[in-house]
């Protein structure tokens, strides 16, 4: 497998990310579910939210069984926002996982970390609506632009980043969104947040 691949696994088609040391991580091609951060009121980090208790309970049982054993387990560090300084939490034993902003900014859609690291006075919501690398970091949900969920809080704990339907990144965060059914759109209560996953995992190389 190469960087950029399209890779066909269980259920889904992903888009390698990055390949070494005979592994591979994997996003997923598509926008692939809607699911809240967190189901509570109150502060949450990624190692305690409720999408990364589906992620790696119901949402990985419902692999099959020989394509779940070749998942590999990693380790991922939570920085806290670099604006807001909010907390990110603890590091994390993950199977599948949400990406961070900081890997979104400087690791794998293109480097953008100037524009995180010299935020100008007037930026409050919006990262970057001029970056050159929103582009590839736009997904889809049945047939039009959508955004989707990273594991870094907003500008608290209640909220966290998210990746507009153009690339762009909500570095303030949202604590509730749009839910795009058929067409339709909704929006939900506080708290009861349904923004899209893109999902990744690692595996071992060749798929």
């Amino acid at each position: 497998m190469h960087i950029g691949d399209a890779v066909s696994f269980d259920r889904y088609t992903w888009r390698v990310l990055d390949a070494r040391e005979g592994a591979a991580l994997l996003l997923t091609e598509d926008i692939v579910g809607q699911r809240p951060f967190h189901d509570r009121a109150g502060d949450a980090t990624w190692a305690d939210s409720e999408v990364r208790a589906y992620l790696n309970g119901a949402f990985l049982e419902a692999f099959a069984p020989e394509n779940r054993a070749r998942v590999v387990p990693v380790t991922n560090a939570n920085p806290d926002n670099a604006w807001y300084g909010s907390r990110g939490g603890e590091d994390t034993p993950d199977t599948v996982f949400l990406l961070s902003m900081e890997e979104c900014v400087r690791r794998y859609f293109g480097d953008s970390g100037a524009l995180l690291d010299s935020r100008s006075p007037k930026q409050r919501y919006w990262f970057q609506r001029k970056d050159i690398h929103n582009p590839r970091r736009a997904a889809a949900l049945l047939g039009g632009g959508w955004w989707w969920w990273t594991r870094t809080p907003g500008r608290d704990n209640r909220r966290a980043v998210y990746i507009h339907g153009d690339g762009n990144i909500g570095i303030q965060g949202n604590t509730r969104s749009s839910r795009r059914d058929g067409g339709q759109q909704r929006r939900p209560p506080p708290r009861a947040v349904d923004k899209d996953m893109m999902l990744a995992l690692s595996l071992p190389a060749p798929l």
